[in-house]
């Protein structure tokens, strides 16, 4: 018994020696291999440089490396690297490596000229190890400017014929079927723009004197414009709306309370009729009665009347529904100088000199006299403000030789466009493409928005309109900007209407818009920068010439 006993006790040890030795090795089978390691970026080189990571004037075939602390599974490449356009579409690219396969060298094929791409490593990375990259890495590439030409080479007159000239179909193909008048813009139907329109007149006094159009064609044209002003276009105390109805000539509000009159954009119209009127001086019936009518139109605006109970300024708007709740005085230096001048010119409705000292010129606050980028600026903001001050007025106003209490103005309108030029020259936010070559702000189209662009408000956007109309200012800067906006920007920014109205080369945008207030003084500037026609015309009003005297002005012109 005692021999079964021990017998027992054995074999129940050795079952339980069994299995605690077989538990054993199954706990040491499925202890989990070590974790591969992570690993990280530690490197990155586009065209053998590093700047961080965003990269703009990118060759259009850039080697990029992008090192990393180990070695790379080529498997994971697809599933983790990404080369795609600013739509997101994919762009073919091939991987080679170096560096014991510890950096990825990626060569995108296809890149467009002026275009904004994205490489994008996400953490599917792995190693050789089978690690997993810690970080994602991104990089921001914007391919540089195509330099070749895209179109043909021809002489500086026959540019500045053709960009007028195609310019001048915004206002002639594209004018309103039924007014005449100038659309807002190329998406505007039938809203006209008062302003606009006046820039128009002179360009269709422009287009008739260099024959694009016949002289019966434009008073044609001119017919129909003054016929819709006179008779049918609404009218606030004289002063037309900044917007109408092409068909209705009714007003379109420019916002909530500006259903009425807008003096500012009646003067760009003023300024527009009497250059026509003193162009289309025959004897005949048909330009004798334009003429009349366009006096009609002119006689009947009560500048006075917009002093608000005779104080001494005048008032930007009136509505027949909010009278004058906007409130909004015209004064100190903007691109308003004409408008004084008008309401000083009127044979019917004149404002004294007073009004221009005490609204205008603010009783001398007007005044600037600092110094920046190296030139002295006379009047006005900081900097200058947009480049549309130095040119909506002097359409018509000559500034040569032109002087008051004030300044200068021939001085203050070089002075301005010199500081526009020298601080995109000098380029202290770092916008990509502004150069001596490629330079201008002012008031434009923004990538969903509008805004007036200054050396104090740069976004990065130039309007071809800021540089070629300051050509009578800067003519040799502003001259080399128009070649370089046709011949190396042609392919993105040249239209049926001429030059489109802006564009951002840092977010690769390009507008598909013309606006008659930008689309004209390109007209209009470059005439006066070649043969001074309009600034002849307007300054040989009798009425311009006594107003402007009357307020001070000094010119061999007056």
């Amino acid at each position: 018994m005692i021999f079964e006993g021990m017998r027992h006790f054995k074999y129940s040890c050795g079952i339980i020696l069994f299995f605690g030795l077989y538990a054993c090795s199954k706990e040491q089978k499925v202890t989990p291999p070590p974790v591969a390691s992570s690993f990280s970026f530690t490197g990155l080189k586009v065209n053998g440089v590093y700047d961080g990571f965003s990269y703009s004037n990118v060759t259009l075939q850039p080697v990029i490396k992008i090192s990393f602390s180990a070695a790379i599974n080529h498997n994971s490449i697809a599933n983790s690297v990404t080369f795609s356009t600013k739509a997101g579409t994919s762009v073919p690219y091939t991987t080679t490596y170096e560096n014991h396969d510890s950096t990825m060298v990626i060569a995108p094929s296809a890149l467009q000229a002026i275009a904004k791409y994205t490489l994008a490593v996400s953490t599917n990375l792995k190693s050789a190890a089978n690690g997993s990259l810690q970080n994602v890495v991104n990089v921001q590439l914007t391919t540089a400017i195509d330099t070749t030409n895209k179109f043909p080479v021809i002489s500086d007159n026959a540019l500045l014929d053709l960009v007028q000239k195609q310019t001048f179909k915004y206002f002639w193909d594209f004018g309103h079927p039924v007014s005449g008048l100038a659309r807002e813009r190329n998406t505007s139907g039938d809203v006209v723009t008062t302003g606009g329109s006046g820039f128009g007149i002179m360009a269709i006094v422009v287009a008739v004197n260099r024959q694009f159009v016949s002289r019966a064609d434009g008073l044609a044209r001119m017919q129909t414009i003054v016929g819709f002003l006179k008779n049918t276009a609404q009218k606030f105390h004289g002063a037309f709306p900044h917007w109408m109805n092409g068909v209705t000539g009714v007003v379109v509000p420019f916002s909530p309370q500006d259903d009425g009159a807008d003096l500012v954009e009646t003067s760009y119209l003023m300024q527009g009729l009497l250059t026509a009127r003193q162009y289309f001086n025959g004897a005949g019936s048909d330009e004798t009665t334009l003429r009349n009518d366009i006096n009609t139109i002119w006689s009947g605006v009560e500048w006075d009347w917009f002093r608000q109970n005779g104080q001494n300024t005048l008032y930007w708007h009136w509505s027949p529904n909010y009278g004058w709740s906007t409130n909004m005085q015209v004064n100190g230096w903007d691109e308003a100088l004409i408008t004084y001048v008008m309401a000083a010119s009127s044979i019917t409705h004149a404002i004294p000199k007073i009004v221009y000292d005490h609204g205008w010129a603010l009783n001398g606050v007007i005044k600037n006299g600092n110094t920046y980028l190296g030139v002295q600026l006379p009047l006005g903001p900081a900097e200058g403000g947009p480049l549309f001050f130095a040119h909506y007025s002097f359409l018509g106003i000559n500034p040569n030789g032109l002087s008051d209490a004030y300044a200068s103005y021939d001085v203050q309108n070089k002075a301005h466009a010199m500081i526009n030029y020298n601080y995109c020259v000098a380029n202290p936010k770092g916008n990509n493409g502004y150069s001596s070559n490629c330079w201008g702000l002012t008031a434009s189209d923004i990538q969903n928005g509008y805004t007036a662009s200054s050396p104090v408000n740069d976004l990065g956007v130039i309007a071809p309109t800021a540089a070629i109309s300051s050509l009578p200012y800067t003519p040799g800067q502003s001259m080399a900007a128009l070649r370089f906006f046709y011949y190396k920007l042609g392919d993105k920014i040249w239209s049926q209407y001429g030059f489109y109205d802006a564009f951002n080369l840092n977010d690769t945008w390009f507008a598909d818009s013309t606006l008659a207030i930008d689309q004209g003084p390109i007209i209009d500037m470059i005439e006066n920068y070649r043969s001074g026609l309009l600034w002849s015309l307007f300054m040989s009003c009798p009425e311009v010439k006594t107003g402007m005297k009357n307020l001070g002005f000094q010119s061999p012109n007056l």
